[in-house]
C-alpha cells in the first residue's frame, strides 16, 4: 500500500471512475468525492471510500480531507458540454471555475502537497499550430475552455504562494472503457463521438449527425486526436508519482497520442468492428469547431515514464462497444 490517501473529485464520473481504478490498482488509498449529480455510486470500485458532497461545500471536503488522510487531490469534477458551456456560462464558471477556487482553498488549508488538474485541450481555442504544443497560446473560444483555463492560472499562482504542486493534463479526445470491463462512459446524451456511434451500432440512437464535411482535412470531416481513457488514467498515476519525486516543480502536459483520425474513419472503424453500418447525417459545421486538434505530446513522453498501452483506434471502439453492451443488460435487468 501506498503511503497516504488521494482523493478523486468526480469519481463517479467517466474519466474519474477509471483513475480511481487505476490508483487503486497501484496500490493507493483512494477517497472518491462526488455529488452524484452526473456520476454514478456504482461506478465507484469498492476498495474506494466514497463522500457524496459538493466540491464547493468546505466543511464537507475539509473533513474528508482530515478523515482520510488525505496527501493529494485528483480533480475531474466539473461540466463538461462545451454547446452547454456557450448557453449556459454561468453554470461553467460556478462549476468549473468558482467551486475549483473553494477546492484548491481547502486544499491549501489543509496541508494537500500535490494536485493534479483535469484540463482540456479546449484552452487552446483554434490553433496556429498543429500538432498543439503546450506553450501555443490559449485562446478559447467558448466557456468551457475559458473556465478550464482559469483554473490553470489559479493553480499556477497558489503553487507560487503555496507549499503544494500541480500537474494540468490537458486532455484531448477521450473515449473507450476500462480494457476489464469494470467501467466506461455511462452519462445519458454524451456528445462524445464514439460513444455516440457505439450507441448507434447498438440501437439506441438511430444514426450519427456528421457536423461538417468542408474542413481542410484529408476527407473534409474535423481530425481529432482520440486517448484511451485507461491510458489517461494511467498518466495520471505516473503524473502524482512526478509531482512527489520533485515537490518543488509544477508541470503542464497534453495527453494526447500525437495523431488525429477524423469523423469518417472514426465511424469506418465501428462499422469495422461491429459489423454494422451506422446511418449518417451530414451536416453544417457547428461553430468554433477546428479543422484539425492533434497533441504534440513529445513532452509528457519526456515528463513521465508512461508509454501508450491502447493506441488502436479499432481497440478503443471494440472497448467502448463492449462498454455499451453492458450498459445495456445492466438496464434490462
Amino acid at each position: 500500500m501506498r503511503d497516504g490517501t488521494v482523493m478523486v473529485t468526480g469519481g463517479a464520473g467517466y474519466i474519474g471512475s477509471h483513475a480511481v481504478l487505476a490508483l487503486l490498482d497501484a496500490g493507493w488509498r483512494v477517497v472518491v468525492l462526488d455529488n452524484l449529480v452526473t456520476g454514478f455510486d456504482w461506478a465507484v470500485d469498492p476498495r474506494a471510500t466514497l463522500v457524496v458532497a459538493n466540491i464547493a461545500d468546505d466543511e464537507a471536503v475539509r473533513g474528508a480531507i482530515r478523515e482520510h488522510g488525505v496527501t493529494a487531490i485528483m480533480h475531474f469534477a466539473g461540466s463538461v458540454v462545451v454547446p452547454e458551456s456557450v448557453s449556459d456560462p454561468l453554470k461553467y464558471y460556478r462549476n468549473n471555475t468558482a467551486s475549483s477556487r473553494s477546492l484548491i482553498e481547502s486544499a491549501v488549508v489543509e496541508g494537500v502537497k500535490h494536485f493534479i488538474f483535469s484540463s482540456t485541450a479546449a484552452t487552446y481555442g483554434i490553433p496556429e499550430v498543429v500538432p498543439v504544443r503546450e506553450d501555443a497560446p490559449k485562446q478559447p473560444i467558448n466557456p468551457y475552455g475559458m473556465s478550464k483555463l482559469m483554473t490553470e492560472i489559479m493553480l499556477k499562482d497558489v503553487a507560487a504562494a503555496h507549499p503544494i504542486n500541480y500537474c494540468a493534463l490537458r486532455y484531448f479526445n477521450v473515449a473507450g472503457a476500462d480494457p476489464q470491463g469494470r467501467s466506461g462512459q455511462s452519462t445519458a446524451g454524451a456528445t462524445h463521438l464514439i460513444k455516440v456511434a457505439v450507441e448507434a451500432a447498438t440501437g439506441k440512437r438511430d444514426g450519427v449527425s456528421v457536423f461538417g464535411t468542408d474542413f481542410a482535412t484529408r476527407d473534409g470531416t474535423g481530425v481529432r486526436d482520440y486517448i484511451h481513457v485507461a491510458d489517461l488514467a494511467a498518466a495520471h498515476v505516473h503524473a502524482l508519482d512526478l509531482l512527489i519525486a520533485d515537490p518543488d516543480t509544477s508541470h503542464t502536459l497534453n495527453a494526447g497520442y500525437g495523431r488525429g483520425y477524423s469523423v469518417l474513419e472514426v465511424l469506418d472503424a465501428v462499422d469495422r468492428v461491429t459489423n454494422v453500418t451506422i446511418e449518417r447525417r451530414m451536416e453544417g459545421r457547428r461553430a468554433g469547431d477546428p479543422d484539425e486538434l492533434v497533441s504534440d505530446n513529445r513532452a509528457i513522453l519526456t515528463a513521465l515514464p508512461w508509454r501508450p498501452q491502447y493506441d488502436d483506434l479499432d481497440l478503443i471502439v471494440r472497448d467502448a462497444l463492449a462498454w455499451e453492451r453492458k450498459l445495456a443488460e445492466r438496464r434490462a435487468e
